[in-house]
């Protein structure tokens, strides 16, 4: 935590913004000017109303409010922020191409499991990275020693520390200041701080194993309030479903254009059966709308919106984009060929989300068992790897307007977030192997 998002990151943004302990940027090109690094600020707090709460707090104007910045902020606007809006910013393409290297080290190191040959990969990239370094800042001038402090030389002995004690979250500071900052509250008396602390540790320790004893965890969740499904008046849980359905609720019953068009085209390939015969039977299946969508497979499960229904506040922070998957064929475009279908994943804004109630006669119809079905139309945007992060999971979409897929809710995987960046706007996806091991 302190070796990277405490001092090595800021001293690279103090490097390019030419503050770094009065040194000038010798025979490089690496410094950016103070517009460019005010346009990147206001685009990082500006990112906030697009990032999903979920995915930590807001990152603050980097250019002008610094110092409020935490080592989670920092590790956010690294891994996630940083490579999207320093993208084409620098006068030559080789800094940035330096520093999303790093990134890429990094999120390896923070994977919740590593395998030797990535601790090997780590070994060699920071070989590489600390030397290109050299390179870039220190330029081999020795009047300019004083941009390669002890924790760039440090990072060459992270792989050893990893093969020695296992992945960094096993032993990074975080958990220790999170605790640090429990206890801050439990000084109740001026007199005798101590003891208020030591009372506190010690009851938080009786609770937690009543807790553990007599499986209390939700009837002793005295701090945040327990996401117990059935709490949530007006929740709807589907059997056989990975999903719980959420107010608002609307009782108007959806377009009959999203019916007849893009809800029964999916139907005809969700039950394999005709259009002929979802076009006879569509008009008497009951559709509710939704306006809240959470998923239940995992205890903290990403809490998606209806863009159609759900009405943002003007301090909220957008839940309505997703990222989801289906079947696509390969052979589409080749006639006569043989169906192919391989999963693809995509990007989008979540638009409606519909519970079709299946009388039993519908059911026959449709050769399904099936009482309960949830589906949701998801407006796709397009989108491409950017140039010069291939090796970082960040897509870029230059248009929000493409078509409307209609899909069974199991197939939408998690929240996603989005960075604006000109006309350009970059999703990233914390729901791969750092999710679990992400400060949080």
């Amino acid at each position: 935590m302190h070796l990277i998002w405490e001092n090595l990151m800021k001293n690279l943004t103090l490097l390019w913004t030419g503050e770094f302990k009065g040194v000038d940027e010798g025979d490089g090109c690496y410094e950016l000017s103070a517009a460019i690094w005010e346009g990147i600020g206001k685009a990082t707090a500006a990112s906030g109303d697009t990032i999903p709460s979920c995915y930590g707090c807001r990152v603050p104007n980097v250019s002008t409010d610094r110092s409020y910045m935490s080592a989670e902020m920092w590790s956010f606007w690294t891994l996630y922020i940083g490579p999207v809006l320093l993208r084409n910013r620098f006068r030559h393409a080789r800094y940035y191409k330096h520093f999303v290297e790093l990134v890429y080290l990094l999120t390896i190191c923070l994977q919740f499991q590593i395998s030797a040959s990535e601790i090997e990969q780590v070994r060699t990239g920071f070989i590489k990275w600390v030397t290109d370094y050299e390179s870039l800042y220190y330029q081999r001038d020795p009047t300019r020693v004083n941009v390669c402090p002890v924790t760039v030389h440090a990072l060459l002995h992270i792989a050893g520390s990893i093969k020695a004690m296992g992945p960094v979250w096993c032993y990074w500071a975080f958990p220790m200041e999170r605790y640090c900052g429990t206890l801050s509250p439990a000084i109740r008396s001026r007199r005798n701080p101590w003891r208020s602390m030591d009372r506190f540790v010690l009851e938080t320790a009786q609770l937690t194993q009543i807790k553990v004893v007599y499986d209390m965890h939700v009837g002793l969740a005295l701090g945040r309030k327990a996401r117990v499904h059935d709490s949530v008046r007006g929740s709807v849980h589907i059997p056989d479903t990975s999903c719980i359905l959420l107010p608002p609720r609307s009782k108007v019953r959806p377009d009959s254009s999203l019916i007849q068009k893009s809800l029964s085209a999916a139907l005809v390939t969700r039950f394999n059966v005709s259009i002929q015969v979802i076009h006879a039977h569509i008009g008497e299946v009951f559709i509710e709308e939704y306006g809240c969508l959470r998923r239940t497979d995992t205890s903290e499960g990403d809490t998606m919106y209806a863009n159609s229904i759900y009405k943002r506040a003007e301090d909220h922070r957008d839940p309505t984009f997703v990222r989801y998957t289906m079947q696509v064929d390969l052979n589409a475009r080749q006639r006569g060929a043989a169906i192919r279908l391989v999963d693809r994943e995509f990007y989008g804004q979540l638009q409606h989300i519909m519970h079709l109630h299946l009388p039993s006669h519908v059911r026959t119809a449709f050769k399904t068992e099936l009482k309960d079905l949830i589906m949701v139309a998801v407006r796709n945007a397009p989108v491409k790897q950017a140039s010069g992060m291939e090796p970082l999971d960040i897509h870029v979409a230059q248009r929000m307007e493409g078509a409307l897929d209609v899909v069974d809710a199991i197939s939408v995987q998690c929240l996603i977030g989005r960075v604006v960046d000109g006309r350009e706007c970059a999703f990233i996806d914390r729901s791969g192997s750092l999710v679990r091991c992400m400060p949080s």
